[in-house]
């Protein structure tokens, strides 16, 4: 049996009265968010296994919008069920069969077009939490048209040494009290991306932090945690900069 990879409790979370709307996008909804002034940049955001509907991530894109980017959150879940807080953990590793992380390139394809053809965006970022880390993770190796990524607390995935070879700059953030993620494999991650990586990386582990700790709104923070949320917020803004 897996253990709740979640230290926060997901269902004791503030509302959110968001800045932007849906859009359909072929078979793809998504929520998009654009700052007040045109702007030929943009972000994709990739939510985590609570889906495009959840407060937080909609509260992320928000922000990321606010700082000058087009900002798109596609249901990369395509209309199935994320999962849900009364979901039983003991069923999580058969939901993900269902629901892979590697498996995003068709709906990626489909929002980079859209965001080319119907927005007139010339570069395009992503930036993806917990699953969306993982998803984000695969797509830096399998598309060049993302010019930067930034992948929050993605779960190491060790198939092949292709794995670390990275298209575009690509920034991992992790938690140190993240139980999903062993310090370990954050090690490794370092020394197999310094052997074969041939672009700009970057990891950071952020002290005392559990998964999915970047992506809390800040009514629902704790004081202790707040200077290291906004740390790894910052952080993640800056490297999107940096390169977009």
């Amino acid at each position: 049996q897996m253990a709740d990879p979640f230290l926060y409790n997901t269902g004791e979370r503030s509302k959110y009265g968001c800045l932007g709307h849906e859009v359909q996008i072929e078979h793809i909804k998504a929520y998009i968010c654009r700052p007040s002034f045109f702007t030929d940049k943009a972000v994709i955001v990739v939510h985590d296994i609570f889906g495009w509907l959840f407060p937080d991530i909609r509260y992320i894109v928000d922000l990321i919008a606010g700082h000058g980017y087009i900002t798109i959150c596609p249901d990369f879940f395509k209309g199935t069920d994320p999962w849900k807080t009364t979901d039983h953990w003991v069923d999580f590793a058969d939901w993900m069969k269902h629901h892979d992380p590697m498996k995003v390139d068709k709906e990626a394809d489909v929002v980079l077009e859209y965001l080319k053809e119907q927005c007139g965006v010339k570069k395009i970022g992503v930036v993806g939490f917990s699953w969306g880390g993982m998803a984000v993770h695969h797509l830096m190796l399998k598309n060049p048209q993302l010019a930067a990524g930034v992948s929050l607390y993605g779960r190491i995935i060790r198939d092949s040494e292709e794995r670390y070879n990275l298209l575009n700059p690509t920034f991992f953030i992790f938690g140190e009290k993240d139980h999903t993620i062993s310090l370990n494999q954050i090690t490794l991650l370092e020394e197999k991306l310094n052997q074969y990586c041939k672009v700009a990386y970057k990891i950071k582990v952020y002290p005392g932090q559990v998964h999915g700790f970047a992506q809390l709104k800040p009514e629902d923070m704790k004081p202790d945690d707040k200077p290291y949320i906004e740390e790894a917020r910052n952080d993640m803004i800056d490297w999107i900069k940096m390169f977009i």
